[in-house]
């Protein structure tokens, strides 16, 4: 804390990402509730710039994944877990500064304003009241809400809620964002308006995503697959490299085999 009381933007430089490091870095994941197992031996990447889908049915075991790479729960060796080159066990604070994330379950207070959610975020954050704010209605206008900021969050629509919870996550400049379900239970508008806003990031910002979804409808022709089904990858890469893993003429009959019980 510099002495004239002011905080310090926490965010890491571009310098202390190695060279051609991925966005994420996930090997010989594995995670057991018990005697149940979750997920075995996952393995994947994420490239800067990526926008990466992790496709499987419910239950697949996508939101304990997510838990992991949020450190909710912890990843025991040998699985490893490194978001732009550090280690997520060994420098969690470093990781976890990169990262942006908008959970399945909604987390807004409903009955603060959607400024001061975002507010109490960067706060949380470590960044001077002035400058979240800054933020905060910077990332609101790019979502179109900056008209509701001082709405509260139980007046807002589903749609607007979704919406409000992205710019929270981009309040800190993430560079790597991890979305889950994002889009449960919206209308096709707000879908694809959220949809449109993250891969436009990617392509502007340089943005890497990792979007959890169980609606096929929700990949795009260029984006990275990771196929999971039963806690195990059973396919990975860009959409037309995911047919011909499954041997399927489109994606709906290869997520049909590919997820199918063994």
């Amino acid at each position: 804390m510099p002495r004239d009381g002011a905080a310090v933007d926490p965010s890491p430089t571009d310098a202390d990402i190695p060279p051609a490091a991925p966005a994420l870095a996930v090997a010989r994941l594995s995670f057991a509730y018990g005697a149940r197992r979750v997920l075995q031996d996952v393995d994947f990447r994420v490239m800067p710039g990526e926008f990466a889908v992790l496709l499987g049915p419910n239950g697949a075991g996508k939101s304990t994944l997510f838990a992991l790479l949020t450190r909710l729960f912890d990843a025991r060796p040998p699985g490893s877990i490194r978001i732009f080159g550090t280690a997520l066990r060994d420098a969690p604070g470093m990781a976890l500064a990169r990262l942006g994330v908008v959970f399945q379950q909604p987390t807004l207070d409903p009955d603060l304003s959607v400024i001061e959610n975002l507010l109490y975020h960067g706060a949380l954050h470590g960044l001077r009241r002035a400058e979240a704010r800054r933020r905060a209605l910077h990332e609101l206008a790019r979502l179109e809400m900056a008209d509701r900021a001082g709405s509260t969050v139980r007046a807002l629509s589903g749609g607007q809620r979704r919406r409000a919870e992205v710019a929270r996550a981009l309040l800190t400049r993430p560079r790597l964002l991890l979305l889950d379900e994002a889009t449960t239970g919206l209308d096709l508008p707000s879908r694809l308006a959220v949809r449109r806003h993250i891969r436009g990031l990617c392509a502007e910002e340089g943005l890497a995503v990792l979007w959890a979804t169980h609606l096929i409808e929700e990949v795009p022709e260029e984006a990275r697959v990771v196929m999971l089904a039963d806690g195990q990858v059973r396919a990975e890469g860009r959409v037309a490299e995911v047919l011909a893993q499954a041997g399927a003429p489109d994606l709906p009959e290869a997520f049909a085999r590919l997820t199918a019980p063994r």
